[in-house]
């Protein structure tokens, strides 16, 4: 099924036939080649794993450069959300595809995100059925909140990290999204780094792959 998405992909570390797949969501202004660097690291822990980092489907409309989810030109909330619906659709085609292509289930597919990443991981994760085996969110926030609880499809574990400095997307919007996810029934984890800005840290990184190892590993 062509998507209109595509990006690099990595694995598996076992250099066998995947089992598992990691989505990999960039920020704005970003493309996949900008995340596709953590999947040797995180191979590691999930080494049944095939990784990939899809290029969001337009160009970045605030810089030379890059590839965006949506535009943020207009940052109210409704038009905001337009724009992860609009997305959204996109990306639940190429995980369908991907998943189809590799001949993995819906339960073997983690998605993560960063900044805009993040909000796409979030809004389209929580809408999907059967569920993604678990969402990973790092300087995010959750889109769409106040109507999450009549549209949730699917309650996969979370993984919040947000730097207590982030200058760009403050770290109260992934303790809002905390508390809007714990009240509709959703497992999370939340962890706040001080002195991390907008960005990812060693700490982050490490607490992103045990959670894939915990939600997505093959059981021993």
């Amino acid at each position: 099924m062509t998507t209109g998405l595509d990006g690099p992909r990595w694995g598996p570390a076992s250099g066998e036939r995947p089992r598992k797949l990691v989505v990999l969501l960039h920020g704005l202004g970003a493309d996949g080649y900008d995340l596709i660097d953590l999947a040797p690291g995180w191979g590691q822990a999930v080494p049944e794993a095939a990784f990939v980092a899809p290029h969001a489907p337009e160009p970045c409309d605030i810089a030379p450069y890059g590839r965006q989810w949506f535009s943020v030109g207009d940052r109210t909330p409704a038009r905001m959300r337009a724009g992860a619906e609009v997305a959204a659709g996109h990306l639940d085609a190429f995980l369908d595809g991907e998943a189809a292509r590799l001949g993995i289930g819906p339960g073997d597919v983690a998605i993560m995100g960063f900044s805009q990443g993040a909000m796409m991981a979030l809004f389209t994760g929580l809408r999907r059925a059967p569920a993604p085996a678990v969402l990973l969110a790092y300087a995010g926030r959750l889109l769409g909140a106040e109507a999450l609880a009549a549209e949730i499809r699917a309650r996969p574990p979370v993984l919040l990290v947000h730097g207590e400095e982030d200058e760009i997307v403050p770290a109260a919007a992934s303790r809002e999204a905390e508390s809007a996810l714990v009240a509709a029934g959703v497992k999370v984890e939340a962890i706040f780094r001080p002195g991390l800005g907008h960005g990812l840290d060693e700490a982050g990184m490490g607490l992103g792959a045990l959670a894939l190892q915990r939600y997505l590993g093959t059981p021993t």
